[in-house]
């Protein structure tokens, strides 16, 4: 990933738990540089580097303490703010972009990028808002929009993961749907399953159909279907056990 990554600015963060938990989000999608205006003392053994997590080898220690000037004029910048009842008319917090759209117009900026993030309780405000490039607000409900700080970056940096994380780094999981024939002998044996259970002979089209449509949803793995046939290739053998026991019961009784 050739492009320089986007650093991350918490303006006047007023609690250390809250930067260790967005260093430790840094960590966790491919970010390294902080950068904190205006930060509470950061001690080692403190609630910062608790709540780190590994972000305490290396993200942590290496935070950079910096103006909110210098972040203006060194970088292109993007602040993260709740989403508000704002509209054209006024332009402070509006117009906004969703972290989701804010990733694929990053994709074309080249240059120096911050994500800049306010304060606990009241956030950026108008001023510094007017100063930044871009607004980034996340989606939530309209009955309580404000997300914790900690929260709001977590949310923000998985969003611009693509941006941030080699695509080498993520796992390669390949499902394979099972053979056909496989498939089909699980539909065997559920028919069989329902003739043992003395199923209602007037449903069993319409189950057998829905059961269909149920597995061609879902593209089953082998392993899946394999441990399917199983369960009802043992609970058919147990029905059927059990209705001999009973004929033969019935059989005897009829001798007597």
């Amino acid at each position: 990933m050739s492009r320089r990554k986007p650093v991350v600015v918490v303006v006047e963060p007023e609690t250390p738990g809250n930067v260790g938990t967005i260093a430790r989000a840094m960590k966790n999608f491919g970010l390294s540089e902080l950068k904190l205006v205006n930060p509470p003392a950061l001690r080692p053994d403190g609630e910062a580097y608790g709540f780190a997590g590994h972000a305490r080898e290396d993200v942590l220690p290496n935070a950079e303490e910096v103006t909110f000037d210098e972040v203006v004029e060194n970088y292109h910048t993007v602040g993260f703010t709740a989403i508000t009842n704002e509209d054209s008319r006024r332009h402070v917090r509006f117009p906004f972009s969703t972290p989701r759209e804010l990733k694929e117009r990053l994709r074309t900026v080249d240059a120096p990028t911050a994500l800049v993030f306010g304060r606990e309780g009241r956030g950026l405000n108008n001023d510094e808002l007017e100063r930044l490039d871009e607004v980034c607000s996340i989606p939530a409900s309209a009955e309580y929009p404000v997300l914790n700080l900690g929260q709001a970056a977590t949310v923000a940096l998985y969003e611009l993961r693509d941006l941030t994380v080699e695509e080498t780094q993520l796992p390669d999981v390949e499902l394979t749907r099972a053979e056909e024939s496989e498939i089909k002998r699980f539909y065997d044996f559920f028919d069989e399953f329902l003739d043992a259970s003395g199923y209602n002979e007037r449903k069993r089209a319409k189950t057998n159909r829905l059961v269909r449509r149920l597995v061609g949803r879902a593209h089953p793995t082998d392993r899946e279907i394999n441990t399917l046939l199983g369960v009802f290739r043992r609970a058919t053998d147990q029905l059927r056990e059990r209705r001999a026991v009973v004929d033969e019961s019935d059989r005897r009784d009829g001798r007597r």
